[in-house]
């Protein structure tokens, strides 16, 4: 008999990533997305690369699909007929699987297993899992009774046996590789077809140009999924990527999904390059990073950032509150270099957006108010999105609740960072959800709306551009009732994928209902726009909103005790005496010239010290 690796014919490789449930029961679905998926893109990548080589064989041609299921309905059945045509020589791989997205995938690869196909889920979910509990937990265990494969760890380097093992149909349970991380430099870059990204809201791809953090935030997954040290991407990796996209007509808009770019071994190459493309090839990039909060000390950092086309920065502000940011284990976050390195930004003419968290130990909902209220006033970020504070498998919080037998919500749908999960030492559980749905609306009022617009006017930040994202973030919340991270262009509903165990309606109920839900949506929605056009255009049209100045975007002096942000806690106010007393130290050893252009080595150098090598 010829062996398996040697025959000819079709390997499919059916790549998803899947969406999850909203509370009705409904995958959260839609027409263009705004957040493109990192891991569908590798993962594509890689397979692409491993059917170059024909890892199978010459005799084999392995197709391989990318469907994102928050961008594409998944027709399972159908997919269960292609490979039934092929006689089920395939696999089908789940990738890029989050806590919250988990359910819904496995209720994908229960309907996938029925029909005879080889399964593979793979994803920060089990990942985290496997790094941080002394035990599987029951989900995973179930994924294993239905025969479907946990992968572990990172697909780099390991594709071409996971392909030969699932062609000659020896699959094992579980690969766990979280032990071997794998060097990035040199590997498939992620790619994906232009038919895909055409199906996000303005074209946009991704890449990640390194992994791994050298922090220790307790809520944090990614260093111990993708580990603490900087594996990073080569220039030449990132240059064959944008060259890829533009032979398919995409060089535009790019998201680079590290989770912290500054701290990239690598950043000064990878935006030379991307500046070499910009500035003598044409390439209009336009980008989005996510950084720390110390990045403005990092010299030429912010230059070449917006010389490379960064137009957007995500940065995890988390709390204005020094003691909550203790209690993460986020000290590198210091409040008295939030505004200097937010108006450094601001002076690039970079739009700002920070993450903020909900329900450190220390808070109530009069504080979070206060704190919003304090931002609103004395910090020029242009854009806050609120996260409720969530045991995520695979974070340090998760791990210790886990061993002591805290409680925490078995849903694990409720995992997105928008529901309360676990209790609060000083908020109920309604309490802390209810101040969450209450943040928005506090930060995006009318009076600061007219603010922000005002600073990005007097500042030369696009207003337009700023106003669109304005409308996406709270539109997002407060009209479609999902986070932005998981939102998109107008919502798709599938009445028959709905989560089992709630019955499938009617559709004399389902589709009446829809379409008050789409009118009670989308009338708001748009009158919101169309009000928020207006105010731009008012603002932009005033001479005055080009003088414009407010204590935020003032220059930044720590010697400013008037800030509330610096009172507000004892902690704060321990906080600027600490950095009062580092800048006196510097001024001191440089004979009373206090340079503050340069980077505070004290600050930076000493963090990073031996844990980026």
């Amino acid at each position: 008999m010829t062996p398996p690796q040697r025959q000819g014919g079709r390997f499919l490789v059916e790549l998803i990533k899947p969406s999850h449930y909203d509370d009705a029961g409904y995958v959260i679905q839609w027409w263009r997305g705004w957040i493109p998926s990192n891991s569908l893109s590798s993962m594509y990548g890689l397979v692409q690369a491993a059917r170059e080589r024909r890892v199978l064989g010459e005799n084999v041609e392995v197709e391989v699909t990318a469907r994102d299921e928050t961008t594409s309905v998944i027709p399972v059945r159908g997919i269960i007929r292609r490979f039934g045509r092929n006689q089920c020589r395939g696999l089908v791989c789940l990738v890029g699987v989050q806590t919250n997205q988990f359910p819904r995938a496995l209720d994908i690869a229960r309907q996938l297993r029925a029909g005879g196909l080889q399964v593979a889920i793979g994803g920060f979910h089990v990942s985290g899992c496997l790094a941080m509990l002394p035990e599987l937990p029951p989900e995973l265990e179930q994924a294993l009774a239905l025969g479907i494969t946990l992968f572990a760890g990172e697909a780099e380097g390991r594709i071409d046996e996971l392909l030969r093992a699932a062609h000659e149909r020896r699959l094992e349970p579980l690969y766990d590789f979280m032990a071997d991380l794998p060097r990035l430099n040199g590997q498939p870059v992620p790619f994906l077809p232009a038919r895909e990204v055409r199906r996000y809201a303005g074209t946009i791809a991704c890449f990640d140009a390194g992994r791994g953090c050298p922090f220790t935030c307790s809520f944090c997954t990614i260093i111990n999924v993708q580990g603490r040290r900087s594996r990073y991407r080569d220039a030449d990796d990132v240059e064959r990527l944008f060259r890829a996209n533009a032979a398919q007509g995409l060089r535009h808009r790019y998201f680079i999904t590290d989770d912290n770019f500054a701290r990239n071994r690598n950043w000064e190459a990878i935006f030379d390059r991307i500046i070499a493309l910009r500035e003598r090839e044409g390439f209009r990039t336009a980008l989005t990073i996510q950084v720390d909060t110390l990045c403005h000390r990092i010299p030429r950092f912010v230059e070449k950032a917006a010389r490379a086309g960064v137009r957007r920065v995500f940065i995890g502000l988390e709390s204005i509150n020094p003691e909550s940011l203790r209690s993460a284990s986020k000290g590198q976050n210091r409040i008295t270099e939030y505004r200097e390195m937010l108006q450094a930004w601001r002076r690039a003419r970079v739009i700002t957006y920070a993450g903020y968290i909900l329900g450190f130990p220390a808070d109530t909902p009069e504080t979070i108010a206060r704190d919003i209220r304090i931002i609103q006033r004395e910090l020029p970020v242009d854009l806050l999105e609120f996260f409720v504070l969530t045991p995520l498998p695979g974070s340090q919080d998760h791990k210790e609740m886990h061993l002591r037998g805290t409680w925490m919500d078995p849903d694990l749908n409720r995992y997105d960072l928008e529901h309360v999960t676990t209790d609060h030492p000083l908020m109920s559980r309604a309490e802390w959800q209810a101040i969450y749905e209450r943040a928005w609306g506090l930060y995006y009022s009318r009076e600061h709306i007219v603010t922000l617009l005002k600073r990005a006017v007097a500042s030369r930040i696009s207003a337009a551009r700023l106003a669109n994202m304005i409308f996406y973030f709270y539109a997002s919340h407060t009209y479609e009732k999902v986070h932005p991270l998981q939102s998109g262009l107008f919502r798709r509903k599938v009445r028959r994928h709905r989560r089992p165990g709630l019955p499938p309606e009617s559709p004399l109920v389902f589709y009446p209902r829809r379409v008050k839900e789409f009118v009670a949506t989308y009338g708001p929605g748009l009158r919101f726009l169309w009000r928020l056009t207006r105010l731009r255009w008012s603002i932009q049209r005033d001479p005055a909103s080009r003088r414009y100045t407010d204590v935020a975007i003032a220059p930044a002096e720590l010697e400013g005790d008037g800030l509330e942000m610096y009172q507000a806690t004892e902690a704060a106010r321990t906080a600027v005496a600490q950095a009062r007393e580092r800048a006196d130290a510097i001024r001191s050893a440089r004979g009373g010239r206090l340079a503050t252009s340069q980077p505070d080595l004290g600050a930076v150098g000493n963090h990073n010290r031996g844990k980026l090598t």
